[in-house]
């Protein structure tokens, strides 16, 4: 069962503490997370009782040789030639998992498009405009933040692209 807070949380991540600073609307959602569970994603959306569509995965991939987030719904996939067109690039693969931990400060599964170690540019899927608020990581596996896309892009300076696929 998920718990839910729009107060920021002693001790909270990075993220919720950049959420909290930009004097943003957000509800912070934890629940037990299961290692066993095969994707952190649906996981969440699961645990929360959330449409898969309106929780969105965060993705580091290399365009180019340079590393780039990728928000996507967690009912989806990321589309990675998608991804390169939209940040002017021509090729991408998916980054190095320690290359980006160690980049964004999170561990694999609870990486956060928030409140990176070193800013990554970022595109978000264009479908997260068409819902009010959406779901995506808190910065540790079993916590999400929901707020609203418009919001989140403005935070992470994100680009607006369909960059997922179903």
């Amino acid at each position: 069962m998920a718990k839910k807070s729009k107060k920021q949380q002693p001790g909270g991540t990075p993220a919720t503490v950049a959420l909290t600073a930009a004097g943003v609307d957000f509800t912070v959602h934890s629940y037990d997370h299961d290692p066993s569970h095969p994707s952190y994603g649906e996981e969440a959306a699961e645990a929360m009782g959330v449409s898969a569509e309106r929780v969105f995965k965060t993705l580091v991939a290399d365009v180019d040789g340079a590393l780039v987030v990728g928000v996507v719904p967690v009912a989806g996939s990321l589309d990675l030639k998608a991804l390169a067109t939209a940040v002017g690039g021509k090729r991408a693969a998916m980054a190095d998992p320690t290359l980006a931990e160690r980049t964004t400060g999170y561990v694999r599964g609870g990486i956060s498009p928030l409140g990176q170690r070193r800013r990554l540019r970022t595109v978000l899927d264009a479908s997260a405009s068409s819902h009010g608020t959406i779901c995506v990581s808190a910065g540790r596996r079993g916590l999400e933040v929901e707020l609203a896309p418009e919001d989140l892009a403005k935070l992470t300076d994100a680009t607006l692209a369909p960059i997922a696929r179903a």
